[in-house]
């Protein structure tokens, strides 16, 4: 009898990349990525769809809605997501660029139009521009599927018009820059107000306006597109809501009340 073969730790890590990125009702073997990651692993999408519901088990947001997933696995999984929650930043880019390899291309070939611009950057200087975009991109990812790729305030399902927005911005905390709690999707209009604290959301997932939008009161373009927002809740996501501590923060410190 032929033994078992292991998951050696890169495959560990694309499949926690992977179950970063999908909604929780799509971890089975049919879904298209599942598919798409064991052909390149050489694994059956069933064995591929088990070890993402392996780091289901170990993931917090579902083990406070009493979700096990399939506890079994636990032991070879945990360590990578522990890896994850304290080196994010590394672990992503790195699980970007050994999925690159299996394609059989670089990540300059596969992350193109977003590396746009970086041609002429050398050393250390291209390196961290180049992570910083590539995990950029996976943010979005992450944050399009907990959102099942909807406005949180209007429910736009197109692509091109959808932001992952941070809730506490990239350059003020390292450690949640690719915390999925650390985003929301929003249509563009929404995500600049938000950005620049003309809009905020409190802890109860209610939208607040700011008194430079209430002094406008008058405008066609309140009436219209602010006005009906004024406690009005988000629609909140599949999987990770927004962090309560990082929505006070940004009330505080952002919001222009």
């Amino acid at each position: 009898m032929a033994s078992k073969r292991l998951w050696t730790r890169q495959e560990l890590v694309l499949a926690l990349n992977l179950y970063l990125k999908l909604p929780f009702g799509k971890l089975h073997s049919r879904t298209t990525e599942i598919i798409h990651l064991a052909g390149l692993i050489n694994r059956t999408p069933g064995s591929v769809a088990m070890r993402l519901n392996n780091f289901a088990s170990v993931d917090p947001y579902h083990q406070q809605r009493g979700v096990s997933g399939l506890a079994g696995g636990k032991k070879q999984v945990q360590p990578i997501w522990d890896e994850f929650i304290h080196q994010q930043g590394d672990l992503l880019f790195e699980s970007e660029r050994i999925l690159a390899e299996l394609e059989q291309k670089t990540l300059e070939d596969k992350f193109e139009q977003i590396l746009c611009g970086t041609e002429s950057l050398k050393g250390e200087s291209k390196i961290r521009e180049v992570k910083t975009r590539v995990n950029q991109h996976v943010f979005r990812q992450m944050v399009m599927a907990n959102y099942t790729s909807k406005c949180a305030i209007t429910g736009i399902d197109l692509q091109e018009l959808l932001v992952a927005s941070h809730i506490v911005p990239w350059s003020v905390n390292v450690n949640e820059r690719l915390n999925p709690a650390n985003g929301i999707c929003l249509s563009a209009l929404y995500d600049k107000a938000f950005d620049r604290g003309l809009i905020s959301i409190n802890t109860e997932y209610e939208i607040r306006l700011s008194k430079e939008l209430e002094n406008r009161q008058k405008e066609s373009y309140y009436i219209r597109y602010f006005a009906p927002l004024m406690g009005l809740k988000i629609q909140l996501p599949a999987k990770y809501l927004p962090n309560k501590e990082f929505l006070e923060y940004h009330y505080e410190f952002i919001f222009r009340k």
